[in-house]
């Protein structure tokens, strides 16, 4: 008896052993993940304790004090909202008031196509979220595709079609030269791209470089990407920040959709709104029909149910609540273009002060550019001197956030950036 007691003890010693050397190796190889760029450059930010530290590399609204701002269409909604509501699951498909006033601000406030009841549409997690569902959905509805994205492009756009297992490709879009569009060479890439292929385009405002084409532009741009039967994804960050007109910027659409094209769209509020951490946004795509819209929408949810089954309430309401109520619209179409006015100013203000120093190089694409970002031109190794010299703090590509250009700090960036590229 003592012997099968002292057998069976060591049988349970080993097991254990071998049990904790499993569970020890379960997460050995995982190794840290690079860090993200912007947030490098803000915890940097943070930790320097210049008095003179500007950050030009947020994606955020700044007002002219460097201070985030909530817009008072925004604190408005929430006073009426509070108290008044419960707070159940919204469905799958999300608040159907919100994503029904989102629709006509994309497009159109009378579209027909919205009343012929042909846009599959769910509300999603921002515009990550609706960029990440629409991915899931080429590749599950279209798992021969690919997906060409222009250079350079927002660097998360990457990282959600790589993880949707979407093959990549590129076309060509910004012309460091010039520091303006490649167009000759994006259309050229646009006819060569294999019929039928997947095109994320950026319907204003394009981040990082600020680069947007003209109307005739994308009237050339939709001529050839329906010749070639391509199905246009436009991601629309920034509709109103761009030019402080909401219908102005939706022009890019609106022009595919009077040439007949079936697109897909992505839309967030983190911008026009400030609703940044709210996550509040559209996905919608266009159909042939009602049946197909409906179609494509249970699609959507069901891709939805397992991300994350249903979206947040609360920004929803405040959006549906601004843009369902005339007082509250207007004020907000007004306090957006007060936004999109301040940074076409500092656009001027950082122009004219480096042109006052009598700098040899050119530096119209501060003003030719337009939204929340400037692609400066500067080196990796400028910015470096920059951030090391002047204390200032932006990514290595150069890229400016006019968000964090101020009054106050205008002429200080001026003269660093004067003094870098001398």
């Amino acid at each position: 008896m003592a012997i099968r007691r002292a057998m069976s003890g060591r049988i349970m010693d080993r097991t254990a052993v071998v049990g904790a050397r499993y569970m020890s190796s379960w997460w050995r190889s995982v190794q840290p993940a690079p860090k993200d760029p912007i947030l490098g450059v803000t915890e940097a930010f943070l930790a320097d304790q210049s008095p003179d530290k500007v950050n030009v590399g947020v994606g955020a609204y700044r007002d002219d004090n460097g201070k985030p701002v909530v817009l008072e269409c925004v604190r408005e909604a929430e006073r009426r909202i509070a108290g008044n509501l419960n707070m159940e699951y919204l469905p799958m498909g999300g608040s159907v008031k919100m994503v029904e006033e989102t629709l006509k601000l994309a497009y159109g406030e009378n579209s027909e196509l919205i009343k012929e009841k042909r846009i599959a549409a769910v509300q999603a997690l921002s515009g990550t979220g609706a960029c990440r569902l629409f991915a899931d959905f080429q590749k599950r509805f279209c798992p021969d595709s690919q997906i060409y994205i222009p250079v350079p492009t927002w660097a998360n756009h990457h990282n959600i079609w790589r993880d949707a297992q979407v093959p990549q490709k590129t076309y060509h879009y910004y012309h460091p030269e010039s520091k303006g569009l490649d167009f000759a060479a994006m259309i050229d890439d646009i006819k060569n791209a294999p019929n039928g292929s997947f095109f994320l385009l950026h319907a204003c405002a394009h981040n990082p470089t600020g680069v947007d084409p003209s109307e005739e532009q994308w009237r050339e741009i939709s001529h050839h990407i329906k010749a070639k039967g391509h199905f246009a994804f436009f991601d629309m960050a920034y509709q109103g920040f761009a030019s402080g007109d909401p219908e102005k910027d939706a022009k890019a659409i609106r022009i595919f959709l009077e040439d007949g094209h079936h697109i897909g769209i992505s839309q967030s509020y983190a911008k026009n709104m400030g609703l940044y951490g709210q996550r509040v946004g559209c996905l919608s795509v266009l159909c042939e029909d009602e049946k197909q819209a409906v179609a494509v929408k249970s699609q959507l949810q069901q891709l939805a149910r397992p991300m994350y089954s249903n979206p947040p309430v609360h920004g929803a309401l405040i959006v549906s609540t601004i843009l369902s109520d005339p007082d509250l619209k207007k004020q907000w179409l007004k306090e957006v273009k007060v936004m999109a006015d301040r940074i076409i100013g500092m656009r001027t203000a950082l122009r004219g002060n480096l042109e006052k120093l009598g700098s040899p190089l050119s530096w119209q694409h501060i003003t030719n550019q337009i939204g929340m970002f400037c692609y400066s031109g500067l080196t990796p190794e400028q910015v470096d001197r920059l951030t090391n010299e002047f204390h200032i703090y932006m990514t290595r590509n150069g890229r400016i956030s006019m968000a964090g250009v101020t009054t106050g700090n205008v002429k200080y960036l001026a003269n660093a950036i004067h003094e870098v590229t001398k």
